[in-house]
């Protein structure tokens, strides 16, 4: 027994001397697939192609967050443009005004009754009808009409203010349809309350009784 195995090792290791299964064994491992070969530049180049693909998704990302950033200031520059608000305002102005100017409103009553005060005062007893309507109404009349007028100058330059300050605000922004409107209202009120108060001034509109 002990002849046989010493003769067993004894074979194995002149077959491992000759070294020609250690040669058949190198040679099936280059024969591998998948180590050496087109499979293996295929298999090499796929991390580079992902990278390169991820890198133009991020550069893309990138351009488009920086087109946002710059039309986002742009938009909030156009979103601090005026309102109209302060238009809006001025044309109620103007139109309220212009209602005062025909109604001649309480500055206009107030100086009426100041100047036929006044003119009571100034008149003697023994003075002529002339005299006293002349003073006591024609004075108060005046001036009640000299205050409608001037509210109806001043609905009419303010509504004229309002429609065309368009002209010098910012290019392409419309005016809102409201307050040409009412700016125009405003000014065609100024108008009628000027030519009122210029008539009713000159007594060429209910003037003074003759005292005859």
């Amino acid at each position: 027994m002990a002849t046989k195995t010493e003769e067993g090792a004894g074979a194995g290791t002149a077959a491992r001397s000759d070294g020609t299964p250690a040669e058949a064994g190198t040679a099936e491992e280059e024969r591998t697939p998948g180590t050496n070969g087109p499979a293996a530049a295929g298999a090499a180049d796929a991390p580079a192609e992902a990278t390169a693909r991820t890198e133009g998704e991020a550069g893309e990302e990138s351009a488009e967050e920086s087109a946002g950033d710059v039309a986002a200031p742009a938009a909030g520059a156009e979103g601090r443009g005026p309102s109209g608000v302060g238009q809006g305002a001025a044309a109620v102005v103007s139109a309220a005004l212009g209602l005062v100017s025909l109604t001649g409103g309480w500055i206009g009553t107030v100086a009426g009754a100041r100047e036929q005060l006044v003119g009571q005062l100034r008149t003697s007893t023994g003075a002529s009808v002339a005299t006293q309507l002349k003073e006591v109404y024609g004075d108060s009349w005046h001036a009640t009409a000299l205050w409608a007028g001037l509210f109806a100058l001043t609905a009419l330059i303010t509504g004229v203010v309002v429609l065309a300050r368009p002209a010098f605000g910012v290019p392409g922004r419309p005016q809102a349809p409201w307050v040409k409107s009412v700016a125009w209202a405003g000014v065609s009120l100024g108008v009628i309350g000027l030519l009122l108060a210029v008539l009713k001034y000159s007594d060429a509109l209910i003037g003074l009784p003759s005292a005859g």
